[in-house]
């Protein structure tokens, strides 16, 4: 059994967060550096473009490794690192071309591995929720960027959902937007994705309303 901590201990704890940029703040606050975050939303709504600028953004921090489960090396993934201006970060960020679990699992455990992994997309992980905590508790240091398809407004498939509830931040993307869902709020609580796109969008939606 683990030692009890005291109140007093718990608020002495220096935690390693982000300091992220302003617009990034604004959305998401400042959050750990590891841990789980969850990025879901249905094609279209700008999920692949928010996580590649979302990568940028944390190449400021330290390597960034993409394993692109879903698309691979294919040209839509090319392309989409283009319009993204990946070669920026071309130094901090590798793409890894549908590397298994188990691969991953062991390019995590070596020295000097990256210090954030997105997986994209958790339905092709081939995992249970158990098997994701396992993994989690293997890579305590890590930040682990779970991206998943939706059905709805809700991730895809029971184990995804879990897999949501447990991750320290939540994004759901609809609209152009990346919207804060949990656990870390910045003043504004969205970042947009695509400023035209989304006005039209969040214009149109309130109308309806």
């Amino acid at each position: 059994m683990k030692r009890a901590i005291s109140v007093s201990e718990l608020l002495a704890m220096k935690k390693q967060t982000y300091k992220l940029s302003d617009e990034w703040r604004e959305a998401f606050g400042e959050p750990e550096r590891n841990g789980v975050w969850f990025v879901w939303g249905r094609s279209g709504s700008g999920k692949t473009s928010f996580v590649l600028k979302l990568c940028k953004e944390l190449c400021r921090f330290g390597r960034v490794a993409y394993d692109s489960l879903e698309e691979g090396s294919s040209l839509t993934m090319k392309n989409a690192f283009i319009r993204a201006g990946m070669q920026d970060v071309a130094r901090r960020m590798v793409l890894l071309d549908a590397e298994s679990m188990e691969d991953l699992d062991k390019r995590l455990s070596k020295r000097k591995s990256p210090a954030t992994v997105v997986i994209d997309s958790y339905q092709y992980t081939g995992m249970s929720f158990e098997d994701y905590l396992a993994f989690k508790a293997r890579h305590p240091n890590k930040l682990l960027v779970i991206i998943s398809q939706a059905e709805g407004t809700r991730p895809k498939g029971r184990t995804a959902v879990s897999v949501m509830f447990d991750a320290s931040l939540k994004i759901w993307v609809e609209g152009y937007r990346a919207i804060s869902k949990g656990r870390y709020f910045g003043d504004k609580g969205y970042y947009t994705i695509w400023a035209e796109r989304a006005e039209e969008y969040w214009t149109n939606n309130d109308k309806k309303q």
